[in-house]
């Protein structure tokens, strides 16, 4: 079924998302209590809500997106090429942005998403993230009343379970195990907060972001048994 799907109708994505403070401190005392509800259970018996407050990133409801990067493929000159671009800033304006890309360039049934854990985690929070703003949500992330298979969604990592539910397997050890190079070869996920926050260097991130965005077309491709992506090909635009 993978090969039916035109490379060109898919459009790849990550994202990369914070705490939406600096730090604990900053938030009123209404959500310091609502946050201490909600991760005590992912907490550690001895660890405080103020101690687990860093991995609040990963919580639409105490999270905010600051990098949304996208990658697709064309064809120049009989020449298969990925080109990538990046969404960042302030939230509003970059969920926006990404918004009138899905209307203007991937509206339609053909047209699909693809990400690596993406169905769990980036399509989801990107929803929220939206509604939290106010923002009506684009044809391709309004699932409501839709049957699986009119869910226009491809996650690598789902492909990757073969029906295996409980099998969890991130991007760096997929990509390991395809030989495709590793995107994880600056920071990782648990990072993000500290470079952002206090070395003030979303540059780094993007870039991170970006090198995910191609290790996830890349693994798509070996799914599909394709060659893989030569440097040259990959464009930043």
């Amino acid at each position: 079924m993978l090969h039916k799907i035109p490379l060109d109708n898919i459009l790849f994505l990550d994202i990369e998302t914070v705490p939406e403070t600096a730090d604990f401190s900053e938030l009123d005392p209404v959500k310091k209590e609502l946050w201490d509800q909600k991760s005590r259970y992912q907490r550690k018996e001895d660890q405080t809500a103020e101690a687990f407050y860093e991995r609040a990133g990963i919580w639409a409801e105490f999270g905010r997106i600051i990098c949304i990067s996208v990658g697709f493929f064309t064809a120049k000159g009989g020449e298969r090429q990925f080109r990538t671009t990046s969404f960042f800033g302030e939230e509003y304006e970059l969920l926006a942005a990404f918004k009138n890309l899905l209307e203007t360039h991937y509206y339609g049934p053909q047209k699909v998403l693809c990400g690596h854990n993406a169905k769990e985690f980036d399509f989801p929070y990107i929803a929220r993230r939206m509604l939290i703003h106010g923002i009506k949500l684009p044809e391709k992330l309004n699932l409501f009343g839709k049957k699986p298979w009119e869910i226009p969604h491809l996650d690598t990592m789902e492909l990757w379970k073969f029906g295996d539910f409980k099998h969890y397997t991130s991007l760096k050890l997929l990509t390991n195990v395809l030989n495709i190079p590793s995107p994880k070869d600056d920071i990782d996920g648990s990072m993000v907060s500290k470079v952002y926050y206090e070395e003030n260097d979303l540059d780094r991130i993007v870039t991170y972001c970006e090198k995910d965005v191609i290790a996830t077309a890349q693994v798509f491709l070996k799914l599909r048994g394709e060659p893989l992506l030569e440097e040259e090909a990959i464009k930043h635009v």
